[in-house]
């Protein structure tokens, strides 16, 4: 079913999303990254910004991005990571000439992408039952901590908080009887960044239901509800067992040896994922009599067994250097890897194959390099054609271009202070 919105983005990018328009009216993490994923497949993204002053991620710095000549430019690395591939605008929707600016936008767009307080968009109008009044195909998805009902709806949160809240830092980190032990959070915002997957999955899916249905739908995204089913294996054990699941460090709840050992150089991780890579990993490191003890040739018995086990392993793992075992452990099937810091990981040759970096030139002259996305689409693959947007780098032509504004229109509304 053809939607008229959809025609408008048509054609002006390359990708499998270059029918579709969505206005990001998000900031920080989780909504940006939802909507970059968009962009990366061929959708054409308008952000929406205050006036002045834009996402606030974009002073999260140091570090900068900078320009040709290598200064420091007004918007972090922080906010470019998640905004490329967008168009930004700036307008100042506690106005009411802003506010209807939105509503013709969101009249012409597929998607709305939000993460207001709750109740925050429907006192200017712009909430889902008002906007899809004008645009009943419209696809709306709401991000918020802890969804738009229930008791903790109302609470604010980062997502440090919902680490902690959903579980995930229970189970992260050190073993509590060893050194260094007790809850950790993940090095990155992971709970932001699993929400903007799941919104982006959830929008797809709308989208193609309306493909047969010719109607939109409301989203309601909670970072709470996105941490806590990234619980998976670990949250079906408890249900099963009743056993709340604890920290195991490094090590892995369900296989043994699943973990870091360190070598006579420094540490490597091993992944013995089956009972055959159990016996690989045996010859690899010259311990028939392991291989042969029937108390560890089955998962079971390595895991009850893992007090004894482990360190018997780690006692051989330290006869040899890091570059040594990973040769002798790859020849023999056996899962392995060095830990890589950042700089290693863009020097891998398998990271440089891929492509993983991707260098996007700026209007002025100065580059931004981002990751590549993971979503490779054989015959529409991720577009890297614009990079992180320069705040109201599109205003006017948005506005002129989608809204059919005239130049003397739009210094009206700079003057004004609207846009």
């Amino acid at each position: 079913m053809s939607h008229p919105q959809s025609q408008a983005a048509a054609g002006s990018r390359s990708g499998a999303l270059s029918h579709i328009r969505v206005l990001d009216l998000s900031r920080i993490l989780a909504g940006p990254w939802c909507t970059q994923n968009l962009a990366d497949m061929g959708a054409e993204v308008i952000k929406v910004e205050r006036p002045g002053v834009g996402d606030d991620t974009r002073a999260w710095g140091p570090p900068w991005v900078r320009d040709a000549d290598g200064r420091d430019t007004s918007d972090s690395t922080y906010y470019a990571a998640a905004n490329r591939g967008k168009k930004s605008i700036t307008v100042d929707i506690s106005t009411e000439a802003g506010q209807d600016l939105v509503r013709r936008l969101a009249a012409q767009s597929d998607v709305v992408v939000e993460n207001y307080k709750i109740g925050d968009l429907k006192r200017y109008g712009l909430d889902y039952e008002s906007l899809s009044r004008l645009n009943p195909g419209l696809v709306y998805c709401s991000i918020t901590g802890y969804g738009q009902d229930g008791p903790w709806a109302h609470k604010p949160g980062y997502d440090f908080v919902f680490q902690a809240v959903g579980g995930l830092m229970s189970i992260t980190g050190e073993r509590d009887d060893l050194p260094g032990g007790g809850p950790q959070k993940v090095g990155i915002a992971i709970a932001d960044v699993i929400t903007g997957m799941y919104a982006t999955i959830a929008i797809l899916a709308a989208l193609q239901h309306r493909t047969v249905s010719g109607r939109g739908q409301y989203i309601d995204m909670a970072l709470l509800d996105c941490i806590v089913a990234l619980g998976g294996n670990q949250v079906t054990g408890y249900f099963a067992s009743g056993k709340v699941p604890h920290r195991y460090g490094n090590a892995h709840a369900s296989l043994v040896p699943y973990q870091v050992f360190a070598v006579a150089d420094g540490e490597i991780v091993v992944a013995v994922g089956n009972d055959k890579q159990w016996q690989q990993y045996c010859a690899a490191i010259e311990r028939p009599d392991l291989a042969q003890d029937p108390r560890w040739s089955k998962v079971t018995g390595r895991i009850v067994g893992r007090g004894e086990l482990v360190p018997e392993l780690a006692r051989t793992m330290l006869t040899r250097t890091r570059d040594e075992w990973i040769e002798r452990l790859e020849a023999h099937g056996v899962p392995c890897g060095p830990i890589n810091d950042y700089a290693q990981v863009f020097e891998h040759p398998q990271v440089q194959h891929r492509g993983l970096r991707v260098d996007v030139p700026r209007a002025d002259g100065g580059m931004v390099s981002t990751i590549a996305s993971p979503l490779r689409l054989r015959d529409t693959p991720p577009v890297y054609d614009r990079p992180p947007p320069t705040l109201g780098d599109s205003t006017v032509a948005v506005l002129r271009d989608v809204l059919g504004f005239s130049d003397g229109e739009i210094e009206a509304y700079r003057r004004k202070g609207i846009v």
